[in-house]
């Protein structure tokens, strides 16, 4: 027999293709090529576009410099260096770079933020004194120093507020939207559906592993043309096959078993959302279903279920507890951090709250939970303290 290793779906999203790439194919020729189309990286559009602009010796610096280009389009290497290594002037390289710099897109080879803003500013021709000091100080404008921004730039409330709006809209990582490297889709392996009342759960056919037989060893094997000791070495890889069939099927049943048990225990979370997930742990499932731990902890590892809320990781449903105040049933972390993010989005900008303010909302909606847990939970969700969202108001207002 044929072993046919696992196949799983996936799929590629690049950030940009060229489209109908041509080849030159012969008389007989389908056809096919002329659809092929493929992610082309940073580095290939900009040699593309010094082929054109460049010549000479600067092509030959200019070259080099681009290899020098990091994915989100900065320039990751020293002049000097450059200089020494190539056997050039410094000025030489210097002018290869400004070159470079002229190349789409707009604040490529730039060897820092600044640069890259101010590369995206003369283009706008936006570029002019106030605009400079601007971007020369960057750090303040991070800080949310306005009045001593608007001091350096010698302007008032409202040109300072054009010029932030003015930054806003340039692109600090201008090669990011290139692509060069393949992305990997993450394919459901499960898909959990309510039909009538009642959760029904299917494996995606697109996941499964698939095993085939080779069909000329299968009829030799019953032709009875080999001899005794040939014909049990082909029962014997049959058997190797029938069985690896059967271990494929109970692997599908343990995965559907497991998944189960998640549904029931979770089904506050697919029918009202995030807020009704409860604390759910690997060892509740195992005893449910009469399993080890660690087998559950594998079915779940790296395993999709796509329901109408999402795709979600199996993990997921599993989080810790969180103490209810009125002695009631406890809830999920997952629960607490969803308020917590609903409590910050809804925060007046004159009136930030504090993770002490958080906590004492939190205990009113009925959850004990100390303040360290409550910035730990702020952290993960990518929020920042009261300071930093006070300050990004600021500049928001400022727009």
């Amino acid at each position: 027999p044929e072993r046919v290793a696992g196949e799983g779906a996936g799929g590629l999203d690049g950030a940009l293709s060229m489209n109908d790439i041509a080849t030159s194919g012969g008389a007989d020729s389908d056809g096919w090529e002329d659809s092929l189309e493929y992610d082309l990286s940073l580095r290939e559009h900009l040699h593309a576009q010094a082929g054109i602009v460049l010549s000479g010796v600067q092509l030959f610096i200019g070259r080099h410099l681009i290899e020098l280009i990091d994915e989100n389009g900065y320039l990751r290497g020293d002049l000097l260096q450059v200089s020494h290594q190539l056997g050039v002037p410094l000025a030489e390289v210097e002018a290869a770079l400004a070159a470079v710099q002229t190349l789409e897109p707009t604040g490529v080879g730039a060897r820092d933020l600044a640069e890259c803003l101010a590369l995206q500013a003369k283009e706008a021709d936006r570029y002019d004194p106030c605009m400079a000091r601007l971007i020369d100080n960057l750090e303040l404008l991070a800080r949310g120093a306005l009045p001593q921004l608007k001091r350096l730039c010698r302007v008032d409330d409202e040109d300072l507020a054009d010029m932030i709006a003015e930054l806003r809209q340039y692109d600090p990582k201008p090669g990011s939207r290139f692509g060069g490297s393949s992305i990997e889709a993450v394919v459901p392996d499960l898909f959990v559906v309510e039909r009538e009342g009642k959760w029904m759960i299917e494996i995606n056919s697109a996941t499964l592993p698939r095993l085939l037989v080779n069909r000329s060893y299968a009829v030799s094997l019953t032709s009875g043309r080999h001899d005794a000791k040939s014909k049990a070495w082909l029962s014997e890889c049959l058997g190797e096959a029938n069985w690896l069939v059967k271990a494929l099927d109970q692997r599908q049943r343990t995965i559907i078993k497991v998944a189960s048990e998640i549904v029931k225990q979770q089904e506050g979370f697919f029918r009202n959302g995030v807020t009704h997930l409860r604390p759910l742990t690997l060892r509740s499932v195992a005893d449910a279903i009469e399993m080890h731990e660690s087998t559950v902890s594998r079915v779940t590892s790296h395993k999709y279920l796509s329901c109408a809320r999402g795709l979600f990781e199996l993990k997921y449903f599993f989080t810790s507890a969180i103490q209810s105040t009125d002695g009631g049933d406890a809830v999920s972390a997952s629960a607490v951090k969803s308020h917590i993010k609903a409590l910050i989005d809804e925060e007046d900008a004159k009136n930030i709250l504090s993770d002490d303010q958080l906590v004492d909302m939190l205990k009113e909606r009925g959850f004990d939970i100390a303040r360290r847990t409550v910035a730990k939970y702020r952290e993960a969700l990518g929020l920042g303290s009261s300071v930093q969202r006070r300050r990004q108001k600021k500049l928001q207002g400022a727009r």
